[in-house]
């Protein structure tokens, strides 16, 4: 296994090495031009709002998104994803999370959006987690280290397919964390409403005795008074 990520990290060198020579491309950020792109965010969404965020796809690649409600009143939300041709290829559902992936994607700018219309005094803090994957990358990167009159297709092959398990393999610790952190505030807002109903019970208990021996006391009260003669 070492040897193997020594060899993994020996190519990537290489990649870079033969990449450094390339003139500096101007006309997309450095990052959208990435092989391999994945971000985690925890957005707060006030109630009756909604939030859109844009994501750029390289063509051929693909691109995976989902959400997941964390916290807040019924802990679900609206949530969908539009083309960037403008046609919605994920329409808008009342759910606590869902998830949408485009293998082979034209290109563009993927719209994401969150609604939380449909609530008009909680929030939500949602969990958004998407990933844009360029796989035709690695075709790239057999032909320019086949150039170099090395023969590792087979080993880039393998790379490809421990990439793509990689990938699916992060998608579901995504969604396992983001289940025990909806559980762990499930729980924190189970235990303060536990706590908060039970004091207002113990308040109501001990109101209710001492107002019970109040009007017992009261019962047994005797007032001084004169008779008057018949």
């Amino acid at each position: 296994m070492g040897l193997y990520f020594a060899t993994l990290i020996a190519v990537l060198f290489m990649f870079q090495i033969t990449h450094s020579n390339e003139p500096e491309k101007t006309t997309v950020p450095w990052y959208e031009s990435l092989p391999a792109v994945a971000m985690d965010y925890k957005v707060h969404i006030d109630p009756g709002k909604e939030d859109c965020y844009f994501q750029y796809v390289n063509p051929g690649a693909t691109f995976y998104v989902s959400f997941q409600v964390l916290r807040g009143g019924d802990g679900m939300a609206g949530f969908a994803v539009r083309h960037p041709n403008g046609q919605i290829v994920h329409p808008y559902q009342w759910r606590p999370n869902s998830d949408y992936q485009d293998v082979g994607s034209a290109g563009g700018y993927y719209s994401v959006c969150i609604d939380n219309q449909f609530s008009r005094f909680a929030a939500k803090l949602v969990n958004l987690y998407l990933t844009v994957i360029r796989y035709d990358q690695w075709d790239k990167f057999t032909k320019e280290v086949e150039d170099l009159n090395l023969s590792v297709e087979n080993f880039t092959s393998s790379i490809k397919n421990v990439e793509r398990n990689i990938n699916e393999m992060l998608q579901y610790q995504h969604h396992s964390r983001g289940r025990e952190a909806r559980d762990y505030n499930l729980l924190i807002d189970n235990n303060k409403y536990v706590q908060n109903w039970s004091l207002a019970q113990i308040i109501v208990i001990a109101a209710t005795t001492v107002l019970q021996v109040y009007f017992v006391r009261k019962l047994f009260d005797i007032k001084d008074g004169r008779r008057g003669r018949i």
